[in-house]
């Protein structure tokens, strides 16, 4: 089989350092990485020059802006790497048949419901990051290319900064911690979504293609939790000695809104590409040790 070039957005990423750590599994993949001091997202004659010098079959999309309070008051900035940077991706794409992922988020949703998420699900953001997170989603769709839009969900990974690495810390370093019990939704392992969406990619029935244009899919592992549960989790995995106490949203006020409820219904990627998702749990397990196996 003919190698498949993938150009790889916000490679430095969690996303995109788990999608390369993956590419050993996939013989068929060749990526190729970008950040940002390669390939500006927000300059469409640069995405189409880029997307021009480097023909891929597909380009997985992982560059957001994600710093959700700082959004608040960087609203510009949130909308311009947010919707300009995917509207450019679509069009570069689309003029050259390159399949488009595109990776969003829960915070599309008000996080007033009580059901799993379905895709089909009307967004209504409340959040300038949800906000502009959802207006690129837009953007995609009314250029149509090839590919899909997937939404995940509380991401971390053995890789950055994220929810997992600073409670390992803060329970290692304090003996007690104040944690929200009242949001909910699915810690997603960036290492099993850089493995689906790979798996998305290579399915040998599913196709991407123009008549199809852009479809929508939901990924996070299965179950739920609270931020509460999650810690609670963290510092049990980790063996750790930290009491951690369970608080309102009320009592850690903070720029953004977040939504109180934003479980994703998976299921129609399940189905369509027979996926088997792990519960959350173990997965954090996996990389809570990957975690500490790093800083031995």
């Amino acid at each position: 089989m003919k190698m498949r070039k993938i150009i790889i957005t916000g490679a430095k990423g969690q996303l995109g350092q788990s999608l390369n750590k993956l590419i050993r599994h996939f013989p068929d993949f060749e990526f190729i990485n970008t950040d940002q001091a390669e390939l500006d997202i927000t300059n469409l004659e640069e995405v189409r020059a880029f997307i021009g010098n480097n023909p891929a079959y597909a380009l997985i999309n992982c560059a957001a802006y994600t710093a959700v309070d700082k959004a608040e008051e960087e609203e510009e900035l949130a909308f311009l790497i947010n919707e300009k940077g995917p509207h450019n991706l679509a069009i570069a794409c689309r003029e050259t048949k390159t399949v488009l992922i595109h990776i969003s988020t829960d915070y599309v949703f008000s996080g007033q419901g009580f059901r799993p998420y379905p895709v089909d699900t009307e967004v209504k953001p409340e959040s300038v990051y949800g906000r502009s997170k959802a207006a690129g989603e837009n953007a995609i769709q009314k250029i149509n290319p090839a590919g899909c839009i997937i939404r995940t969900s509380w991401l971390y990974s053995e890789y950055g900064q994220n929810f997992v690495k600073t409670m390992l810390r803060l329970g290692h370093d304090r003996n007690e911690l104040n944690v929200i019990a009242d949001q909910i939704g699915t810690p997603t392992y960036a290492s099993d979504f850089a493995d689906a969406i790979l798996k998305m990619l290579s399915h040998p029935e599913k196709k991407f293609d123009q008549e199809n244009g852009t479809s929508l899919y939901h990924y996070s592992n299965t179950g739920c939790a609270s931020w509460f549960d999650f810690t609670i989790a963290i510092i049990e995995i980790a063996g750790l000695d930290c009491k951690i106490n369970p608080i309102p949203t009320e009592n850690y006020p903070l720029p953004a809104k977040r939504p109180f409820y934003s479980v994703l219904n998976t299921d129609t990627t399940k189905d369509q590409f027979g996926l088997e998702i792990p519960y959350w749990r173990s997965s954090l397990t996996t990389c809570i040790k990957e975690i500490i196996k790093n800083t031995e």
